[in-house]
């Protein structure tokens, strides 16, 4: 679970956001502070694992807020959401190293996103022992060159794209996926779904094994085994 802290004057849009993660899972927000103040008391007083901050605080500014707020966690992530564009202000966000920055009014199929790719990065972060070049393509955005070379590795009737996609839907289930069940996330027939999971055998990034139920024949799932992306 990722506890999530809202820092924003305007109780009404701390509201929606609040709103906004009341739609997925694996978060809870932890609490809502309309001053830095009281954002401080709540880093203090609560374990949190990210943080959703405004710029324009009637007591502090928020890129001054971030340093106080990892005197307290060191560890703590932060996404910006503001009004503010000025470039300045803009460029000592991102020299704080904010995981992302959300200018308002802000549109809940962004915000959602935002939060699912930090959801996704975090879960892929906390099971690696060592992180490779694809992640950190895909971490700051560098797409071109991480589809590249995946193009170059992958053989005949392995979509780079389709394959990227199987493995982010397996990062996320634990308990492991039948080819059934990957077909139907990735729109896709079961033996199409089936290769996809076996070259991930072949080439040693999944495993698989017999799982039996209650009635009928065993199914055989498939899991990730080292959680490189």
């Amino acid at each position: 679970m990722i506890h999530i802290l809202i820092i924003e004057d305007y109780f009404r849009v701390a509201g929606i956001h609040e709103k906004f993660l009341a739609k997925m899972s694996g978060v809870k927000v932890v609490g809502k502070a309309l001053t830095g103040k009281e954002a401080i008391q709540f880093m203090k007083d609560r374990e949190v694992d990210l943080v959703l901050l405004d710029i324009f605080m009637p007591d502090i500014l928020g890129t001054t807020l971030i340093e106080d707020i990892r005197k307290i966690n060191p560890n703590v992530d932060i996404i910006m959401i503001s009004a503010a564009t000025e470039k300045h202000l803009v460029e000592e966000t991102i020299r704080h190293g904010v995981f992302d920055y959300i200018i308002k009014p802000v549109e809940m199929k962004r915000f959602i996103a935002t939060i699912e790719k930090y959801k996704r990065t975090k879960k892929v972060l906390d099971v690696m022992e060592d992180v490779d070049q694809s992640f950190l393509d895909d971490y700051f955005g560098h797409t071109g060159s991480n589809a590249s070379s995946v193009v170059k590795q992958t053989p005949k009737g392995i979509d780079p794209l389709t394959l990227k996609k199987v493995k982010g839907i397996m990062y996320e289930v634990d308990a492991g996926i039948t080819a059934e069940e990957m077909g139907t996330k990735i729109g896709a027939s079961r033996t199409t779904a089936r290769r996809y999971l076996e070259y991930l055998i072949s080439i040693g990034e999944g495993t698989a094994e017999l799982e039996y139920g209650i009635v009928g024949r065993p199914e055989r799932k498939y899991r990730m085994t080292n959680k490189t992306f």
